[in-house]
């Protein structure tokens, strides 16, 4: 069981996160350096300043700050990160696979592909409804209080998902809608004022792509480690 998990997560980590960073690299990346630019203050919002076109990548400072004229040394430590981070996603999908085939349920591509849309708004898309997905120069509340914010919405998200999924009955239901709304009626930590050098419509593009971006890479490695484990099971 224990090399079914990790092979399966292995193989299907490894390819998510490799597409992953592929669309990252060429839909959010631009983005994140234009950003980068504002933050300085290379570039000044309703400033004088020559306006940067979203898709090039033609970016003087991209890689300099490595000492590599090509990015070759973000991009690279950006792609190594990407697929560790899907590696572990997958990690935790094949251990829910495990914990509900052992109740009867079947693991395929198909059930995979919803496990990673679940696995999508657990991790990024409702935790983004408190946290907007931020941009370089954007305003921030305390990073601990964040943190913990985030770690806590996930785990009543997967929480309730999961009930919503697997429980019997309308109290479960009940008690998976409670968990999933809890953090938000809480309250995310949001800073005393919204301010910073970045345009707001450079920022609201970031994080739309980048959710994009992160629905494609739960919703391949979902199908993917679905797959693989329906043929590990059959070797």
């Amino acid at each position: 069981m224990f090399k079914k998990l990790v092979a399966s997560a292995l193989f299907a980590g490894f390819a998510a996160g490799l597409i992953a960073i592929l669309l990252q690299l060429a839909f959010v990346q631009p983005l994140l350096l234009e950003a980068e630019l504002y933050e300085s203050g290379e570039m000044v919002h309703f400033g004088e300043a020559k306006p940067h076109d979203h898709g090039s990548h033609d970016h003087s400072h991209d890689g300099a700050a490595e000492g590599d004229a090509f990015g070759l040394g973000r991009n690279g430590l950006s792609a190594v990160f990407s697929i560790f981070v899907y590696v572990g996603y997958a990690l935790m999908l094949v251990a829910g696979f495990a914990m509900t085939e052992m109740r009867g349920a079947t693991i395929n591509a198909r059930t995979g592909f919803m496990w990673g849309l679940a696995g999508f708004a657990a991790f990024q898309l409702v935790p983004s409804i408190g946290l907007p997905i931020e941009v370089p120069g954007s305003a921030a509340a305390d990073l601990q209080g964040r943190q913990i914010w985030w770690f806590g919405t996930v785990i009543a998200t997967a929480a309730g998902l999961w009930l919503l999924g697997y429980g019997k009955g309308w109290a479960l239901y009940a008690a998976a809608a409670v968990l999933i709304l809890l953090p938000h009626l809480i309250g995310a930590p949001h800073p005393d004022a919204y301010q910073g050098p970045t345009p707001p419509e450079l920022a609201s593009l970031f994080a739309s792509r980048a959710l994009a971006v992160a629905l494609v890479g739960w919703a391949i490695l979902g199908s993917l480690a679905g797959y693989f484990w329906e043929k590990e099971n059959k070797i």
